[in-house]
């Protein structure tokens, strides 16, 4: 049972070091003379936008994490008591629930955060790539 606890615990920490990568823009200057001299002022101040439109991929992994454990729990132990061993259900459960939630969850703070930035960008006359 020690074991099946301990890795619960893990999959929760393990989802909640998920963080926003310092992922930036492709900006294309060519052509757009008149905005280029203004790029890292715009992409600065469109990155610290873009973070408090999203949040923090890192809360919001730690969040999914708790949820998603707590779903994955109750859902093990109802298939483990059905085996014989609710609380390795449990366990179990509280992982595999823990892990994707916390993920899932980081993943769509992330996507927010890309595309706040890349229509922040655009916004400000920027051609941006990607």
């Amino acid at each position: 049972m020690k074991r099946w606890t301990s890795v619960g615990l893990m999959a929760v920490a393990l989802a909640g070091c998920v963080t926003q990568q310092p992922w930036t823009p492709t900006v294309d200057t060519f052509n757009n003379d008149a905005r280029s001299q203004y790029v890292s002022r715009d992409m600065e101040e469109c990155r610290r936008l873009a973070h408090q439109v999203s949040g923090d991929a890192q809360q919001a992994a730690v969040s999914g994490a708790v949820t998603g454990g707590l779903v994955g729990a109750a859902g093990g132990a109802a298939i483990g008591a059905a085996f014989g061993s609710a609380g390795r259900g449990a366990a179990v459960g509280a992982a595999a629930g823990g892990i994707g939630r916390g993920v899932q969850q980081a993943q769509r703070s992330e996507n927010a955060f890309r595309q706040a930035y890349v229509n922040c960008m655009r916004q400000r006359g920027h051609t941006v790539i990607n």
